[in-house]
């Protein structure tokens, strides 16, 4: 099978207001170029409606940063996969580790988010990741695989083809520190395996994407890896000349 378009996923963590979000998404629409990659914005939850009237004449896609596990009901505060796909999104980032630790998520509620996600059917992005104590021991393989293992354990072998996991060392996440292309490959590599494992026939068309202080000067080697299919891009995804020339890398 061959190595599946690239997808570049652009989270703006919290940034930017509706008003913010639609001169932004007014300004890349004018600029877009040629690519062979895929466009979404993982937006606030706030922005989604302008951002899908702003880029409704382009491909450019929409996500959420977070959805709930829940379809609906008393849980203050949530979003659930159905109002996502209601204002447009495609996607839902689920396991971000900034709600992994922050929000104290477990493995076990990142697997019941995708499973909501995709019983929706919204795209989850499902992400892991080891910390910098983890990697300078040498198991970030282990780690990262049985993190992946328990986020995917609600997911089953029929809804495998629509998943995209999201490789991200949190010690590279805004600190500027990039783990180089051979480590990205070494990981998405031992996550292709753990997913050939897990969904046999499915594996090889998961797009697996690096995130980690991904810009410019770094996305098209990264990218490049056999088992890398693209980026889940932070702070360079803030500035439309960025994304821009990103998309162009690709």
């Amino acid at each position: 099978m061959s190595k599946p378009a690239p997808l570049l996923a652009l989270n703006w963590k919290m940034n930017k207001t509706p008003a913010e979000a639609t001169t932004w998404a007014t300004e890349l629409a004018s600029h877009l170029p040629r690519t062979g990659a895929e466009l979404a914005i993982m937006a606030p939850a706030v922005d989604l409606s302008a951002l899908a009237w702003a880029l409704r004449d382009t491909a450019v896609a929409l996500g959420g940063q977070d959805v709930s596990q829940h379809e609906s009901g008393a849980h203050t505060g949530e979003i659930s996969a159905g109002m996502l796909l209601n204002v447009g999104a495609r996607y839902a980032v689920v396991g971000h580790s900034e709600r992994r630790e922050y929000h104290a998520e477990t493995s076990g509620v990142v697997a019941a988010k995708a499973r909501a996600a995709l019983t929706a059917g919204l795209v989850p992005i499902v992400c892991v990741g080891e910390g910098l104590e983890v990697r300078e021991r040498g198991g970030q393989i282990e780690y990262t695989l049985d993190q992946l293992r328990e986020s995917l354990s609600q997911v089953s072998i029929d809804n495998a083809g629509a998943l995209v996991i999201a490789y991200e060392p949190v010690w590279a996440i805004g600190t500027g520190l990039a783990a180089t292309a051979a480590d990205a490959e070494e990981l998405a590599a031992a996550i292709r395996g753990a997913l050939d494992g897990l969904y046999r026939e499915y594996a090889s068309g998961v797009r697996i994407l690096y995130g980690g202080s991904v810009k410019p000067g770094n996305i098209a080697e990264i990218c490049a890896q056999p088992n890398v299919n693209g980026a889940l891009v932070g702070g360079a995804s803030l500035d439309v000349a960025s994304v821009v020339a990103m998309a162009a890398a690709l």
